[in-house]
């Protein structure tokens, strides 16, 4: 007996102290406008627990008093939550957003510190944490612990390579399915969201931290990720290719309408003013006085020193006054015809600006579209004085 019990010891006390198995968990873009960019977890399978652990850095309260006037400050909490890897997949596999699993090749210590370092930053004086959409989010989280537990790993190899992606570029992309959301970063993004991306920036998108997982290898060239497991099939939509976005399609629109506003206006400027320079003006403005707000009273950082300001600037509702006067048919005065033809300079500095060199913001593509319309307007309805 006393044989049969010391063998049954030696079997089961290497069990009790085996290294963890560490994955990571990567979620497809789901409907909703915030599961757009996928998700990620990490997933600690401990033979001390029943059932591996999922720790998620993507939990929010929308509950929360002053959730919504954070998020438009830039200023959200977002926290770590550990719980059952099958309570995480439920809802993924109810909505029908797929799911695989990287599991790496880590040594024993280094499986244990990070199952340590999760399992204390998980604790609810740990736990919240400022998010930031390109730079602190589930997915950087994610990178950054991985990284710690490997000495520097994951920084050391991507940060040194580049597809070329920027945060506009993958913001834009993977909101697409959504208009009011991709047209929301398209034109609420400043130049410091165009600067090409080490693969360790493109990590902030979750699909992007798998991918480069899957290129890595060990110090002793080992892969980092020894294989990889299906757990959920995705039964939605793919996530939107990349391509490029020409811009030539929005110059024909831009040469487009203003033809079509030189040749109203030059019949029944009137009806130029009502239905479509009074309306325009007032989109204009206001989109204009949104990106002055994020700019200069946020924490929105990647919004900061938004070129499209000078294509949608909040000058244009200055021009609703004389707008009115053209329509009932009345004469505008000077300041009109100056405040016009400055709207329609601001498109022209643009396109300046996005030839300079330094720090250009990829926004040609607005530029063609609204650089004929502001010099059409501003030739058609304060070129001289109406009767």
């Amino acid at each position: 007996m006393c044989a049969l019990l010391l063998l049954a010891l030696l079997v089961c006390a290497p069990l009790a102290h085996a290294a963890p198995r560490i994955g990571v968990a990567t979620m497809q873009p789901g409907e909703i406008f915030f599961e757009r960019f996928g998700h990620n977890a990490i997933v600690v399978d401990d033979p001390a627990f029943a059932e591996p652990v999922s720790y998620n850095f993507g939990f929010f309260d929308m509950t929360e008093p002053d959730f919504m006037s954070r998020f438009v400050l830039g200023d959200m909490r977002y926290r770590l939550v550990a719980l059952p890897l099958s309570q995480d997949l439920a809802y993924y596999a109810e909505v029908g957003r797929g799911v695989s699993v990287q599991w790496l090749d880590l040594d024993p210590a280094e499986a244990e510190r990070l199952a340590r370092a999760l399992a204390t930053n998980a604790l609810p004086e740990n736990a919240v944490y400022r998010y930031d959409y390109f730079t602190d989010n589930c997915s950087t989280r994610v990178r950054d612990a991985l990284d710690a537990a490997t000495g520097g790993l994951l920084q050391r190899r991507l940060a040194v390579r580049s597809r070329g992606n920027t945060f506009r570029g993958d913001a834009v992309r993977l909101a697409s399915p959504a208009p009011w959301m991709w047209l929301g970063f398209d034109l609420g993004l400043g130049p410091a969201a165009d600067r090409p991306n080490a693969l360790w920036n493109d990590a902030f998108v979750p699909m992007r931290l798998a991918d480069a997982l899957g290129t890595l290898r060990r110090d002793d060239g080992r892969p980092l990720v020894s294989g990889t497991q299906s757990l959920l099939p995705h039964r939605l939509a793919p996530e939107p290719a990349e391509a490029p976005r020409p811009w030539w399609p929005w110059l024909l629109a831009g040469l487009a309408a203003a033809i079509a506003m030189r040749a109203l206006g030059t019949r029944r400027p009137r009806t130029l003013a009502a239905a479509v320079a009074i309306p325009l003006w007032t989109l204009c403005g206001a989109l204009g006085l949104v990106m002055l707000f994020l700019w200069g009273f946020t924490a929105h950082r990647f919004a900061w020193g938004n070129q499209n300001l000078l294509l949608f600037t909040p000058l244009c509702l200055l021009l609703l006054h004389g707008g009115w006067t053209i329509a009932r048919g009345r004469a505008v005065g000077p300041a009109f015809r100056i405040l016009a033809w400055l709207v329609a300079a601001g498109a022209v500095l643009a396109l300046f600006l996005h030839w300079l060199p330094v720090l250009p913001q990829r926004n040609v593509h607005w530029i063609a579209l609204m650089l004929p319309i502001h010099v059409a307007l501003a030739w058609t309805l304060a070129a001289r004085p109406r009767d």
